[in-house]
C-alpha cells in the first residue's frame, strides 16, 4: 500500500532559511526491503528550481507535480525499492543551489538532480555533479553550453536549448523579412548564450544585429532599454530573457507603442505559462518556440487534462519535460538493474525517448536529447476557443535541424563515446 512521507527537518537551519528548502512529499511504497542493487534502500531524485522568483511560473512547483506524476505512472518503485522525491528553491543563486546539491549528495543520498531552472545554476550544479559522479538532467535552463563547451560525462539537457530557440523563432522572423535585429538580453549565462546563438543564426541567413543592451535579472524598469531598441530602427527586437523579465518587457513595449510603430518583438524564450499570465490581448501575434504543447494530439491533450486537475493550469514544455526526464531516468535504472551512476548513465545514452513529451527522441554522446521543436504564433482573442487555447502551430522543426550536431557542439566528450 502506498504512502506519502515528508522529509522536513534534517536540513541545517541555514540551508532551510537561505534556500527556502521544502522537501516534497515522498512517493514510496511500504513493503519488503529494497533490492540490493539499489543503494541506500531507495532511488532518490531531487527537483531543484526557482519556486518563488522570476521563473516560478516557468517551472516552479508545477515541475515538482510533473515529477510526482512520473513517479506515480512508473509505479512508485523500481527494482523493488521505493522512489523518493525531494525539492528545493534555489532562488536563482548558483551558490545556494550548489550548497543544496552538495547536501543532497553527501547527506541525503540523492541519486540525480533535475529541472535546474536558470543557466548559471544549472552550470554550477552540473559541474558539482561531475565531481560527485552524479547525474543531472536539465529541463529548465537554456544555455547550449550545458552540452557544448561545458559538457560533462553525467550531464543531460532535455526540453530545449538556446540554439533550438534561435533556429525556431529567429529563423521564422528572418524568413518573414526581419533581417535587422536589436537584442535586449538578460545579463547572465542564459541571456549571453541565447544572444550568441541568435546572432550566429541571424547573420548566417544574411541578417544583421544592429545593436543591443543587457539588463539585470528580474529588472523592474525596461524603459531605457526599450527606448534604445526603438531608436535603433531594427525591424526585430529580440528578447533574450525569460519568465517575468520577458512578460514585463512586452508590457512596457506596448506602453511605448513599439509594435504599433512597425517593429516586431521576438519572445525568444516564452512559454505557455507566461503567455497565459500576460493574456492574449497583449501577447497576440507573438512568434515563439516550445518543445511541447498540450493541444498537439489526443495524447498531449489527455496529459494536459490530468495535469490541469492537479495544478489548475496546463503544462508548458518545462513541466512536461521534467515528467519525461524523471520517467526516462527511472527506465534507465530499471534497464541497468541498479542505480549505480555509470550503469544508469550508459542506459540513458542507449534508450530511445518515447513518451508524451517526445516520440523518437534520442540522446547524443554529449547528453543532448534531440527531439522535435514547434514554432507557434499566439492567437488573437477572437480566435481562442478557451482559456488555454493560446497557440496556432506554424511549423514543426525536426530535432536534427533544431539542435547542434555533435561535431558543432564544442563538447570534448564526444570522441569517447
Amino acid at each position: 500500500m502506498s504512502k506519502a512521507r515528508i522529509d522536513s527537518d534534517r536540513a541545517p537551519g541555514r540551508a532551510r532559511s537561505r534556500a527556502g528548502l521544502a522537501l516534497a512529499a515522498t512517493l514510496a511504497l511500504a513493503g519488503p526491503a529494497a533490492a540490493q542493487a539499489v543503494s541506500d534502500g531507495a532511488v532518490r531524485i531531487g527537483i531543484l528550481n526557482d519556486q518563488s522568483g522570476v521563473y516560478a511560473e516557468f517551472g516552479g512547483r508545477s515541475s515538482i507535480e510533473a515529477a510526482r506524476m512520473a513517479v506515480e505512472d512508473f509505479g512508485g518503485t523500481v527494482l523493488g525499492a521505493p522512489i523518493e522525491l525531494v525539492s528545493a528553491d534555489h532562488q536563482n543563486k548558483p551558490d545556494i543551489a550548489s550548497g543544496i546539491a552538495r547536501q543532497w549528495y553527501d547527506r541525503d543520498k540523492v541519486d540525480a538532480i533535475m529541472e535546474l531552472t536558470t543557466s548559471s545554476v544549472a552550470l554550477a550544479v552540473q559541474g558539482l555533479s561531475k565531481e560527485k559522479k552524479k547525474i543531472t538532467i536539465t529541463t529548465g535552463a537554456a544555455t547550449s553550453d550545458l552540452t557544448g563547451k561545458l559538457c560533462t560525462p553525467y550531464g543531460y539537457h532535455w526540453a530545449y536549448d538556446t540554439r533550438a530557440l534561435a533556429v525556431g523563432t529567429g529563423g521564422a522572423l528572418v524568413q518573414q523579412g526581419g533581417n535587422t535585429w536589436f537584442m535586449l538580453t538578460a545579463d547572465y549565462a542564459f541571456g549571453h548564450s541565447l544572444e550568441a546563438e541568435v546572432t550566429r543564426y541571424v547573420t548566417s541567413k544574411g541578417g544583421k544585429i544592429v545593436g543591443g543592451v543587457r539588463h539585470p535579472l528580474a529588472a523592474q524598469d525596461y524603459s531605457s532599454f526599450l527606448l534604445q531598441a526603438q531608436g535603433s530602427g531594427a525591424k526585430v527586437i529580440g528578447l533574450a530573457n525569460a519568465g517575468l523579465d520577458t512578460a514585463n518587457s512586452i508590457k512596457q513595449a506596448a506602453e511605448y507603442g513599439i509594435t504599433e510603430g512597425g517593429q516586431r518583438l521576438a519572445a525568444l524564450l516564452f512559454t505557455l505559462a507566461e503567455v497565459h499570465g500576460l493574456g492574449l490581448k497583449v501577447a497576440q501575434g507573438l512568434t515563439l518556440t516550445e518543445g511541447w504543447y498540450w493541444d498537439l494530439n489526443d495524447e498531449t491533450r489527455a496529459f494536459g487534462q490530468r495535469f490541469m486537475k492537479r495544478t489548475g493550469k496546463m503544462p508548458n514544455m518545462i513541466h512536461t519535460g521534467t515528467y519525461s526526464a524523471v520517467l526516462q531516468y527511472l527506465k534507465a535504472v530499471k534497464a541497468a538493474g541498479t542505480d549505480e551512476t555509470e550503469a544508469v548513465n550508459e542506459k540513458l545514452h542507449q534508450l530511445p525517448v518515447d513518451d508524451v513529451f517526445a516520440r523518437g527522441g534520442k540522446v547524443l554522446a554529449n547528453g543532448r536529447m534531440v527531439h522535435d521543436m514547434y514554432l507557434f504564433e499566439v492567437k488573437k482573442p477572437a480566435d481562442s476557443k478557451g482559456e488555454w487555447d493560446l497557440y496556432k502551430l506554424l511549423a514543426t522543426i525536426p530535432g536534427a535541424d533544431a539542435y547542434a550536431k555533435l561535431e558543432e557542439s564544442g563538447c570534448q566528450l564526444t570522441a569517447s563515446r
